[in-house]
């Protein structure tokens, strides 16, 4: 038996010449007692006394969770802020395209909006996360990435990519938007979400099934499938 992270991840593997019918896809699973939506109002006054930075009432905040590398697309984000005035932008992770990413957002006019946070203890992942309007993710690959699942568990919904397994996720305009891998059309999917913000407790609500109950009871069957067939 082999196990595949999303149905995108079991076509890659059947592609690779792998027996698709030996392939069974398991999802993520997380701790939705910690990922779970927090006091938004909170949550933004304790990143930006934690970071130091201003965050006004009313501003729009967005994340963008992942390493510090091309693939992940933060460049495409920093972008779109440009076209999203008085909109604020964090960023966590590390990673070599730090210093270029740095660059661009003050090239674009943005570097006063941009925060790198860096590398952050998983329990405050929560709290960005319950903070944001939307978690920003524009990756030119991904499998079914775990920071898309804690992000909407969050409450927080997604704009990301087409890529990998995101419409696995992505199924309804609950839990966020895809889009082209550019900056207008990130821009306009923010625009929109923050037009019309989806209740928290319905995102979070479309994360249900990657809760650990779930991954947990996925894997017994699959296990037991294997036993009785061996």
């Amino acid at each position: 038996g082999l196990l595949a992270g999303s149905q995108a991840l079991a076509g890659d593997m059947a592609a690779l010449g792998l027996p698709r019918g030996k392939i069974a896809v398991h999802y993520t699973g997380l701790d939705r007692d910690l990922f779970r939506p927090l006091d938004r109002i909170e949550c933004r006054r304790r990143i930006a006394e934690h970071f130091g930075f201003a965050l006004p009432k009313g501003a729009p905040l967005l994340s963008s969770i992942g390493a510090l590398i091309p693939r992940k697309g933060q460049e495409h984000a920093i972008r779109a802020l440009a076209r999203l005035p008085g909109t604020r932008l964090v960023l966590v992770g590390t990673g070599p395209d730090r210093a270029r990413l740095e660059a661009l957002a003050r090239s674009v006019g943005v570097g006063e909006r941009v925060h790198f946070l860096g590398s952050l203890d998983h329990t405050l992942l929560p709290v960005v996360l319950s903070a944001s309007d939307a978690m920003v993710l524009p990756s030119a690959s991904e499998g079914l990435a775990n920071a898309w699942v804690e992000a909407i568990a969050c409450g927080c919904p997604l704009v990301i990519t087409d890529a990998g397994g995101a419409r696995e996720l992505v199924t309804s305009d609950t839990a966020g938007r895809i889009v082209e891998c550019d900056a207008g059309a990130i821009a306009d999917a923010v625009t929109a979400l923050l037009a019309d913000p989806p209740e928290r407790a319905a995102v979070a609500a479309t994360a249900d099934r990657f809760s650990w109950r779930s991954h947990a009871d996925a894997l017994d069957r699959i296990y037991s499938e294997l036993i009785r067939m061996s």
